[in-house]
């Protein structure tokens, strides 16, 4: 595998969008921490724009939901970014995109973790050795009538191999579960659990870590057990934790707005084009005047890739 160049983005944009002047990604250097590599950045006050995206070849018996897990991805994403694509059987030799660059949500904070349910992916926000910091993860949240309620949380306990105590209501749902799961391999908890401070809520590992980037919980936040395992050392107790809900995002880069849009599964945003225009409106206000590119603004609204796209640019003198 290897990463796109930005002649190769525009040209495969060009192909996807039929446009003249396509989105690309900004290639940020990241700074991995201890074995965090990809999943780690260093915040600059000079974009919202990081990661880069790489084209991978598909080999015998190559899933697209293990890709996604190699380059810390959710089904989510790597089905958005390849329409069409079978995720369970992709064509043998064939070359998939894997979106590996994000746009910062625009509420987020300076220290803790920020949880995009629209998303379905975490960041955690830290300062080590006078920089700032983000690792970021993909998530599964939960399923439909069990969506995590917004708001602030704080950390209450963690534990590693914990057991499942299983909540009463979901006992109610499915009898045959036991009142109690130990640790181990049929544990759904994983082998490391963050509690938070409200509604019984946790962020955890799974032992099926294929519902990552999908809506599968009662309201907890699924990890990979990677993921969970590089947090669980690093994040302490009384950590905040900020549960959002943004499909739609906006960030300023290499002179460009781009936005990076997914799927409104909860169907939280009457107008779309309205909301987008207002936060070009806010740039305009901010750097001055923009040129938009409406076809790759209408492109992007329509097709919800999760892939960030430049729509806009300052206009020339």
């Amino acid at each position: 595998m290897r990463s796109i160049t930005f002649r190769e983005m525009e040209a495969f944009q060009s192909m996807r969008l039929n446009l003249t002047t396509a989105a690309a990604f900004l290639l940020i250097w990241l700074y991995p921490l201890s074995s965090w590599g990809l999943k780690c950045f260093m915040v600059s006050p000079d974009t919202g724009l990081y990661g880069t995206a790489r084209w991978v070849k598909v080999n015998e018996k190559d899933t697209l939901l293990d890709i996604a897990r190699d380059l810390g991805l959710g089904y989510n994403q790597i089905t958005a970014a390849n329409p069409g694509i079978d995720p369970w059987v992709p064509p043998k030799g064939s070359v998939v995109l894997a979106p590996m660059a994000f746009v910062l949500p625009q509420k987020r904070i300076p220290s803790g973790i920020v949880v995009n349910l629209a998303e379905m992916r975490l960041y955690y926000f830290f300062s080590n050795g006078g920089h700032d910091y983000f690792f970021t993860a993909p998530i599964g949240v939960g399923a439909e009538g069990f969506l995590t309620e917004l708001g602030t949380y704080q950390i209450k306990s963690k534990t590693p191999n914990p057991a499942w105590v299983v909540p009463e209501s979901i006992r109610k749902a499915e009898p045959d579960l036991p009142a109690e799961v130990p640790p181990g391999p049929d544990n759904p908890l994983g082998d490391y659990v963050f509690r938070l401070s409200r509604l019984l809520y946790a962020i955890h590992g799974t032992n099926k870590p294929w519902g990552v980037g999908r809506r599968v919980s009662h309201g907890c936040i699924r990890m990979y057990p990677e993921d969970v395992a590089a947090l669980y050392p690093v994040v302490p107790v009384q950590t905040t934790v900020e549960v959002i809900y943004e499909p739609i995002k906006f960030g300023w880069g290499d002179g460009r707005c781009w936005v990076q849009i997914f799927d409104d599964f909860d169907n939280r945003i009457d107008n779309p084009l309205s909301k987008v225009r207002e936060q070009l409106a806010d740039f305009e206000s901010a750097v001055g005047p923009l040129e938009v590119d409406f076809k790759a603004l209408f492109w992007a609204l329509k097709e919800k890739t999760g892939v960030p796209t430049a729509v806009a640019r300052l206009k020339s003198p």
